[in-house]
């Protein structure tokens, strides 16, 4: 009896999902100004939650590119969710790699900080106060970097990665080599 071969397929596409916690959407408006190209990246990658698709579920991919740094619960439990479904995770751009501009509050005391904002700041009601809903997230006491509570792959610095950056690390990892950005790629506006 002959078993007949099985039909050849074109390779599966890398499945990539992004995720954006405490920072300013900069890394992901990056991945945008990768302009015509992403059309190329199209033919070779399946986008599931991204700016492209306005998936809010995380899903398993193969790449997971995660900008911010960590400042609260809730950016806690995405990430933790996030790591879990991703095969290789990347911590896109300075918030996600060191913390960012979002850790210059480390300097101070987070309570001292939200009673300055929300009861003493100038031309607030007498009433005001802190919020207090279960429906708001937790602040941390400080600002973390991605690698402090999950497994972080690779990192892809910048302020925000340029698209160039972006672009020729995908690439590389893409081909299987070690994701290399050359003079010039790297730079923090």
């Amino acid at each position: 009896m002959t078993i007949a071969a099985p039909p050849l397929h074109a390779a599966r596409k890398l499945k990539v999902a992004t995720v954006s916690l405490a920072g300013c959407f900069g890394c992901h408006m990056s991945i945008l100004d990768i302009d015509e190209r992403l059309f190329d990246l199209i033919e070779l990658v399946e986008f599931d939650r991204s700016p492209l698709t306005d998936i809010k579920t995380v899903g398993k991919c193969d790449i997971g590119l995660i900008e911010g740094g960590l400042c609260n619960s809730e950016n806690v439990e995405v990430l933790r969710e996030f790591r879990k479904n991703c095969k290789t995770l990347i911590a896109v751009g300075a918030c996600a790699v060191n913390g960012g501009l979002p850790a210059q509050r480390n300097h101070h005391d987070i309570g001292a900080l939200l009673v300055s904002v929300y009861c003493v700041r100038h031309g607030l009601s007498s009433a005001s106060r802190i919020p207090n809903d279960p429906e708001l997230p937790l602040p941390l006491n400080k600002v973390h970097p991605l690698h402090e509570v999950v497994h972080v792959d690779y990192f892809l610095p910048g302020c925000p990665p340029s698209a160039d950056a972006i672009w020729s690390f995908l690439n590389d990892l893409m081909a299987g080599r070690t994701p290399h950005l050359g003079h010039g790629l790297v730079h923090y506006d």
